[in-house]
This record gives C-alpha cells, sequence and structure tokens, in this order.
C-alpha cells in the first residue's frame, strides 16, 4: 500500500495520536455508610484537630457528631483508604427548616499536595445539600482556608473566633427560588406587553397581572390556565383534575364564587383525550362546577387549556397589601407527593370530600384578607413576590413559621406546586377568626419597603430568595 511499510504492524498515531490509557479518579466522594468509614473519618479528625493543630484536648467530638441527621461525606482512594471527609447537618434540634451547617472538614496529610480532596468534598457537601432540599448552607472555616473558599464560589460573611484561633463565618450562595421564579415568571412583561393598550388590559387598573381578570361591567371574574403538554400525555387523568383545580384556586384566591368552567383539549389519540376528560369530569364533579362548553380536537399534539368562571361584587386583588402587613399562608399539607412528580407536585386535593373542598375554596371569599394570592408554579417565595410587586412592595418570610407537610424539605415545599396554599396580606393586629377547614393557616412574615422576597431565619438573619421584581408587570 502506497506510504506503508506492511511488513511491520501499521502505526497510525500519527495521524490519530496516542491510543488513550484508561485511567482511573484518584479518589471518589460518596456518603459514609459503613461504621468503619466513619470511624477513619473521626480517627483522621483527631490526628488532625487534636494532635496536629491543638485545636482541642482530647478529642474534638460534639452534639453534631451525636445527632443522627448528621450526614459524612469521604474520599477514598481505589483501594477503599479514607483520605479525607467533611460532615453536615441541619441547624439546632427541632424539625428541619432547611439551615444546614459543614463543618470539620479534613484531609489525611499524607494526601494534601495536589489531589485537590478538600475542594472536591466541599463541592460534594454543597451538592449534597442542595439536592436535599437546603436553602441556607454554612459554615465557619479557618481564616487561612477562606481563599480556597472563595474561589470556590462561597460568600465572606464575617471574621468569628473558633477554638481560640481566628475563622471565618461563610455561605453557600443558593438561588433555587430565584431560578424557578426567572424560569416560570421572568418574561411575562416584555412577553405581554403588545397587550398594555387599553384600559381593561391584563386585568385592568388595581388588578393588573392578577389570578382572575374583573370582567368590565359585570360581576364576573374570568381566569384561565393551560396543563403543559408533557403532563397531559404522561398523565391525562391527572392533567384534566389540575385543570380544574388550578383555575378554581384562581377564582379562590380573588374571592370569587365559581359558576362554571370552558374547556379546549386537544389529543393525539382517543385514549389520552378519553382520559383527560375523564380527569376534568371527576373534578367537575368533587367542586360542584360544571364544564358549560369547549373546544374538542383529536389528532393533534396534546394541549389542554380551562377557563373559569367566578361571581363577586368585590373580589380581592394580589396588590391590595402595604407595608407592615402580616403575611400569612393557608396550606392543605395534608395528602403526598404525585407519583412521578416528587418534590414538584403535591397531592393534597384527590382525597378531598367536596364540602372540605368548597370550604377550602371559599377561604380567602370569607375572611376577607387586603390582598390574596394563590401559590402556583413559582412557588410560595415566587408567589410571595407577585403578591408583594403588585402591592409596590416587598416581602420577608419567617422560614420556621411557615406550615409545612412533615417529612418533606423546606427547599421542596417553597418550590413546588403546593395543591391548595394561599398567601394573604392584611392589616396587623387585625384578628383571624375564619375557620380554614382542613387547610393548616399561620402568619409568617411581613411586607416590607425593600423589593423582593427576603427569607428570615431564626437567629435574626435575612438571606436574599428574589433579589428583585418576579414579572415585571410592576404595581397593579
Amino acid at each position: 500500500m502506497y506510504g506503508l511499510d506492511t511488513a511491520e504492524p501499521a502505526n497510525l498515531e500519527v495521524l490519530t495520536g496516542p491510543a488513550p490509557i484508561p485511567t482511573r479518579p484518584p479518589f471518589l466522594v460518596q456518603v459514609a455508610d459503613t461504621g468503619a468509614a466513619r470511624a477513619t473519618y473521626h480517627g483522621l479528625r483527631r490526628e488532625t484537630f487534636v494532635a496536629e493543630q491543638r485545636l482541642f484536648a482530647g478529642h474534638d467530638r460534639d452534639d453534631v457528631d451525636d445527632d443522627p441527621r448528621t450526614v459524612v461525606l469521604v474520599a477514598t482512594g481505589d483501594d477503599g483508604t479514607v483520605l479525607g471527609g467533611v460532615r453536615l447537618a441541619p441547624v439546632g434540634y427541632g424539625h428541619d427548616i432547611g439551615w444546614w451547617t459543614g463543618s470539620r472538614l479534613v484531609v489525611d496529610r499524607r494526601a494534601r499536595a495536589g489531589f485537590g480532596i478538600g475542594k472536591a468534598l466541599v463541592r460534594a457537601a454543597c451538592a449534597y445539600a442542595e439536592t436535599h432540599g437546603v436553602l441556607r448552607f454554612d459554615a465557619t472555616v479557618q481564616a487561612r482556608h477562606e481563599p480556597m473558599f472563595i474561589r470556590l464560589g462561597w460568600e465572606r460573611i464575617a471574621e468569628v473566633t473558633a477554638a481560640g484561633q481566628p475563622h471565618v463565618s461563610m455561605r453557600w450562595p443558593i438561588d433555587r427560588i430565584e431560578r424557578l421564579a426567572q424560569a416560570t415568571k421572568s418574561v411575562l412583561a416584555e412577553a405581554l406587553s403588545p397587550l398594555d393598550g387599553t384600559p381593561f388590559a391584563l386585568g385592568g387598573a388595581g388588578f393588573r397581572g392578577d389570578d382572575g381578570a374583573p370582567v368590565p361591567g359585570t360581576d364576573m371574574i374570568a381566569a384561565c390556565d393551560a396543563i403543559v403538554p408533557s403532563m397531559v400525555e404522561r398523565d391525562p387523568e391527572w392533567a384534566g383534575w389540575c385543570a380544574a383545580l388550578v383555575n378554581l384556586n384562581d377564582l379562590s384566591a380573588m374571592g370569587a364564587e365559581p359558576v362554571g368552567l370552558l374547556d379546549a383539549v386537544g389529543a393525539p389519540n382517543r385514549s389520552i383525550l378519553t382520559r383527560v376528560i375523564r380527569g376534568l369530569s371527576r373534578a367537575s364533579a368533587q367542586w360542584g362546577v360544571p364544564v358549560l362548553g369547549g373546544h374538542t380536537q383529536l389528532g393533534v399534539p396534546a394541549a389542554l387549556s380551562v377557563t373559569a368562571l367566578g361571581r363577586t361584587a368585590d373580589p380581592v386583588p394580589a396588590g391590595g397589601g402595604r407595608a407592615g402587613d402580616e403575611l400569612r399562608l393557608t396550606a392543605d399539607i395534608s395528602g403526598a407527593w404525585r407519583p412521578g412528580y416528587a418534590s414538584r407536585q403535591w397531592d393534597s386535593s384527590s382525597h378531598r370530600t367536596p364540602g372540605e373542598l368548597a370550604e377550602l375554596g371559599s377561604y380567602v371569599r370569607r375572611a376577607r384578607p387586603a390582598a390574596a394570592k394563590d401559590v402556583s408554579m413559582a412557588g410560595l417565595a415566587g408567589t410571595t413576590g407577585m403578591l408583594a410587586e403588585a402591592g409596590g412592595v416587598g416581602a420577608v418570610l419567617d422560614v420556621a413559621a411557615i406550615p409545612k407537610p412533615s417529612g418533606v424539605t423546606m427547599g421542596d415545599w417553597m418550590t413546588c406546586f403546593p395543591g391548595f396554599a394561599m398567601i394573604t396580606a392584611d392589616r396587623p393586629g387585625r384578628s383571624h377568626t375564619t375557620p380554614t377547614g382542613p387547610a393548616t393557616s399561620a402568619v409568617c412574615g411581613e411586607l416590607t419597603t425593600n423589593p423582593g422576597v427576603g427569607l428570615r431565619w431564626p437567629d435574626g438573619v435575612i438571606t436574599r430568595a428574589v433579589h428583585s421584581t418576579v414579572t415585571g408587570l410592576g404595581t397593579a
């Protein structure tokens, strides 16, 4: 063959480069799920913090080690040797409110040079915290390690003294709530601007961007929501149920009594169509609200939207709050995650009786707060930001006071669709005697003069969940 010496095997490295040499990572970070791994980690801590650095006398164990919720991450070599570790745990001994700390980061002195084990452990701790619903993650680090944490993206809070040595209090920035608000609502102002040219557009004065729109010259309220096509295809009956649920929640937030529903359904086949209508029909029967009509199309991509009509002579606006008003969350925290939608959709409604659903739906109408909004896909903090934005104010939520289902992380609860949940604002000191039926209700914050939404923690620290407006639509 021209250009090749066929007497020897052809050497093609000149064209392709040398064959890749299989490599294995020098270590793997994982949860220490055996007593032996934890014991080795504690031994490394004793060698480092007691014998080497003399930060402690005798031992460095504390109450966090005895907390059963504490998680230890270890870096292990390819032979299983524990090379380092770090622990993370919720703050305090009450229920987990999504505030965790990381501590006791240690690397075997024989494995500190050039392997990046410490950095990998810190990154892994941050990832573990965020994926387990943590909304505030703090650490107190030795001052000499501050530059490494800064390079990894941590924020410096303050200088402190720990074990008699200079340390720095630091925080990992968690933007889960901000990202959800941006993804679901930030495009609204720009996208809807072409519609904003008439007196009654987008709800009209006082109700701009509200959950429902007052129909000019009548006592009617109209609300319209669509279900994402993937959900219609994946879980058609649940999609039909939710299409009614979300629209009836919108009427409820306005203090309106539902009159009827209109549906528009597109389905690629008869099976999906039948199941969508079955779910919608069951919801119609449970809430006692008829489907008045609509539009049905077969042989098209999946699509579902519902319009709900209701009546009230005095609708409750989202923008009726003012700085100093108390914020109250009224939510049905019974139920469970919808199968296939864990951490995203809470099902509190499918097991409720018609009477219970009616009592929940009439709550705002009976309580008559200054402002109300249905907690929707922007989550609790994002929806609170929308209510505050409509009133030209900001908001702070007291994390420890937020009603939450047991066994659900605060991060998941504050960013999910919660089924039935109303965030309301009212004048401070006004007595609240309105029965809430199966829902749990609690004051959990207030409206402020600072834009956006802050989260206030038991130590008084306020972290920012939403830094500015949510929709950009401005004051209602």
